[in-house]
């Protein structure tokens, strides 16, 4: 199998999402835009079953790649943080983000109270993903240590910068459902919809590696049930997934087109994903494209 060696550098990309996210996909916005670009007519409805940090949504709803975007994520607390901005007061939120006096012990106390009101637990998450190692928000992880310049832990607390991208979402949330559910059911509830395509990024490390369950509060999906869904799609579909025996064995088994693609991971090491279709003409085209700028740039 060949390899897209063209690494993206997310520095070029514009950065939408509030999150800090374990396997976020800002890398593959400018993929994305290719993929939605070679259709002939722009899809009704674009789905991202396993949305996480939502960068890829957002540059959709943001660029109108799609006519709408669905987003779902069943994490409650991920969840809390979307349900807030594209149905609640996120404006409240921005404010409240810019006004917290954030040192080590207002951190610890938040994160160790525990609220049932939706705002409370979005403020607590967004705080949360950005003291944490990594922005892993599954239970057990440790906050950040030396970080940063030595900043510590406030090495990730950007408040402005956080203000300034929830405040930007809220002109375009009439372009965006939000949707806390099962990926695998939505997927389900709109199998037959030939004009709406998904982007399917599901928590990879639960198919054959153990850190699944340190990145993520669910972890555990039925791979193959993923597989046989999106082989009866009657959209289209783009997967991404780790580059490792368990997928390229279904991807064969249901006859997919698939390629590895260069990226960098949050510790910069190169590595390579696996890009996964019913036809990825398109990324191949990609891949010549900026081949043949590259040799006439030197």
């Amino acid at each position: 199998m060949q390899t897209l060696d063209h690494i993206v550098n997310i520095a070029s990309v514009t950065h939408r999402s509030p999150f800090r996210y374990a396997g976020g996909k800002t890398w593959f916005i400018p993929r994305i835009r290719q993929w939605l670009s070679s259709f002939a007519i722009k899809p009704t409805e674009f789905v991202e079953p396993f949305v996480g940090g939502g960068s890829i949504s957002l540059s959709v709803a943001f660029e109108k790649l799609a006519h709408h975007v669905t987003m779902v994520e069943l994490d409650n607390q991920v969840a809390a943080v979307w349900q807030t901005i594209i149905y609640g007061d996120a404006e409240k939120l921005a404010n409240r983000i810019m006004q917290f006096d954030f040192n080590t012990e207002n951190v610890k106390l938040l994160l160790n109270t525990d609220f049932n009101d939706l705002e409370e637990v979005a403020f607590k998450t967004t705080v949360k993903n950005r003291v944490t190692r990594g922005g892993i928000l599954a239970d057990g992880v440790g906050l950040i240590k030396t970080g940063e310049n030595g900043r510590g832990l406030a090495s990730r607390w950007y408040p402005e910068t956080l203000k300034r991208r929830i405040l930007a979402i809220i002109p375009i949330r009439q372009r965006i459902t939000f949707r806390h559910d099962n990926g695998l059911n939505v997927m389900q509830q709109y199998v037959d919809n030939s004009d709406t395509v998904f982007f399917i990024d599901p928590p990879y490390t639960a198919l054959g590696k153990g850190a699944g369950s340190r990145l993520y509060t669910h972890s555990q999906l039925n791979h193959s049930q993923l597989f046989e869904l999106a082989h009866s799609l009657k959209g289209d579909f783009v997967m991404t997934y780790d580059n490792e025996p368990g997928a390229i064995e279904l991807v064969s088994r249901y006859g997919f087109d698939s390629e590895a693609v260069a990226m960098k991971n949050t510790h910069h090491a190169q590595m390579t994903e696996l890009v996964i279709g019913r036809n990825l003409d398109w990324l191949r085209t990609m891949k010549e494209t900026t081949l043949q700028q590259h040799a006439f740039a030197l």
